[in-house]
């Protein structure tokens, strides 16, 4: 079944909560986009907001830490409500970090990049909880799906299943009817989603269609 994560990245700020609560009947998780100005060219919110968001919704937040430092936030983002963190693979140490978050109690997430190969994530399948494939460069809201991550998202999808890991497949970028069909044909199962929910004017009936698509896509495969 095709799940939803709607991106707050792409939320009316001066307005979270409510925004929240249009999209919350839908929504599976919601995605919290981090981004520290130096792994990624933009500069986002911090725990503070995510400290936020949790007094506000049950909601199970999924925090993408785009970040060249994040073990020095992890514990920050648990105490501010986070359920899951996901590190990028590029920047290293991933052994540490998996060990750190799951000393907090944090679910795992492990995200890579469109020009890293997704065997660089591989070998870790049997100690995370979520792959999040990128299929747009991370940093900025708005982009237009990658084409060429659909095999990526087949090839991850077949490791995780051969090798019978329970791992939550997680896509994020330029995702909206169109691109949820390919990508749900390939595999992918978590759809992180941002302008094609909040800025559409109901933000809810936007998620229902997302899913109608994903599981369509589904069926079919």
């Amino acid at each position: 079944m095709t799940r939803i994560a709607p991106s707050i990245l792409s939320a009316d700020f001066a307005a979270l909560g409510e925004d929240i609560n249009r999209v919350a009947a839908e929504a599976d998780w919601l995605h919290v986009d981090v981004m520290d100005g130096h792994f990624v060219p933009n500069l986002t919110v911090g725990p503070p907001v995510v400290r936020a968001i949790r007094r506000h919704t049950d909601l199970y937040l999924d925090c993408h830490l785009m970040m060249t430092n994040p073990g020095e936030y992890l514990e920050a983002f648990r105490r501010a409500g986070a359920d899951s963190c996901s590190v990028h693979v590029e920047i290293g140490g991933t052994s540490d970090l998996i060990y750190r978050m799951r000393d907090l109690g944090l679910a795992v997430g492990l995200a890579v990049n469109p020009e890293t190969p997704i065997d660089d994530c591989i070998r870790w399948l049997e100690r995370i909880d979520l792959l999040l494939v990128m299929t747009v460069h991370p940093g900025f809201g708005g982009q237009s799906f990658i084409e060429e991550m659909v095999p990526k998202i087949a090839r991850a999808r077949k490791a995780i299943d051969s090798a019978g890991h329970n791992v939550t497949l997680e896509v994020d970028g330029g995702i909206d009817t169109g691109t949820a069909a390919r990508v749900a044909g390939a595999g992918a199962e978590m759809f992180v989603a941002g302008s094609a929910i909040f800025a559409h004017e109901d933000p809810a009936a936007a998620a229902r269609e997302l899913r109608a698509a994903g599981d369509a896509a589904r069926e079919a495969a």
